[in-house]
C-alpha cells in the first residue's frame, strides 16, 4: 500500500523524564536526537512527506517558560545543524515550519533560523519534511472558514484545503501517535486525516527509534485502505 505522507505525533517526552528522573525537557532532547535517525529512515523507505507536531498552541502558552525555553533552544539549534548540513541539499528536501509559533514566541533567534531554512529549501519537491510548531487544527480551520466566509463562489473541497495552514501538503496516509494514550488532540490536520490510516504505540517518544518506526511501516503496508467503501 502506497505511503506518500507519514505524520508523527510525539507524545510521552515528560513521562519519559520523570521514570528517569530528568526535568521535563529532557524527554524532548531525546526525542529530538531520535528525529535525527528517524528522518533520513522516513525517506529511505520511500515516504515523501513527513510531518512531526513538535508542540501544539497550548504547549507554548500553558507550560512553564522553563520548558517552552528549552523547547525554542532545542528547535533553534536543529534548525541551524539543518542549515549547516549539506544533505538537505544533496537529497532534495523542502523544510516547512506552521504554526503561529512566531505569533507566540517573537523570537527574532527562531525566526532567522526558520528564514534561512525554508528559503534555503523553496525549491525542493522530492522530499519534504514538516514540523508542525505552535499548531492548532481547529484553529486552523477557524481561520480558513473566515477567510472564505465573504466569498460568493461554492466552496469545494480543493478551494478549502488549499487556503489551510497546512495546505501545501497532501492529504495524510498515515499517523503514528506514540505514547501509549490513543486520543486525538485539538482537531490535528482534520481536513487531511479524513481517510487517514492510524497506529498508536505504547511506546514514549524519547524510545520510538528506527525499529518501532519500522513496525509502524510494516503494520501499514499489511492494511486494506477502503476510503470509506
Amino acid at each position: 500500500m502506497t505511503l506518500t505522507h507519514c505524520v508523527i505525533i510525539p507524545d510521552g517526552n515528560r513521562r519519559w523524564a520523570r521514570a528517569q528522573g530528568l526535568m521535563p525537557w529532557e524527554g524532548h532532547r531525546k526525542s529530538v536526537e531520535r528525529f535525527r535517525e528517524l528522518i533520513p529512515r522516513a525517506f529511505e523507505r520511500g515516504i515523501s512527506y513527513l510531518t512531526i507536531w513538535v508542540a501544539s498552541e497550548d504547549n507554548l502558552t500553558g507550560r512553564s517558560r522553563e520548558e517552552v525555553a528549552v523547547l525554542v533552544e532545542l528547535i533553534t539549534d536543529e534548525l541551524e545543524r539543518m542549515n549547516i548540513d549539506d544533505s538537505l541539499i544533496k537529497n532534495e528536501t523542502r523544510v516547512r515550519i506552521i504554526g503561529r509559533w512566531d505569533d507566540i514566541l517573537r523570537n527574532e533567534k527562531l525566526r532567522g533560523s526558520v528564514v534561512k531554512i525554508e528559503g534555503k529549501t523553496r525549491h525542493f519537491s522530492k522530499r519534504n519534511f514538516t514540523i508542525l510548531f505552535g499548531y492548532d487544527g481547529v484553529n486552523e480551520m477557524l481561520e480558513a472558514i473566515n477567510k472564505l466566509k465573504s466569498s460568493k463562489r461554492e466552496i469545494t473541497n480543493e478551494i478549502l484545503k488549499n487556503i489551510l495552514w497546512t495546505g501545501e501538503l497532501p492529504n495524510v496516509d498515515l499517523v503514528i501517535r506514540t505514547g501509549g494514550e490513543p486520543h486525538w488532540s485539538a482537531g490535528f490536520m482534520m481536513w487531511h486525516t479524513a481517510n487517514s490510516q492510524f497506529y498508536f504505540t505504547e511506546t514514549l517518544c524519547p524510545d520510538f527509534g528506527v525499529d518501532e518506526f519500522d513496525k509502524a511501516l510494516e503494520d501499514y503496508s499489511s492494511r486494506e485502505r477502503r476510503f470509506g467503501k
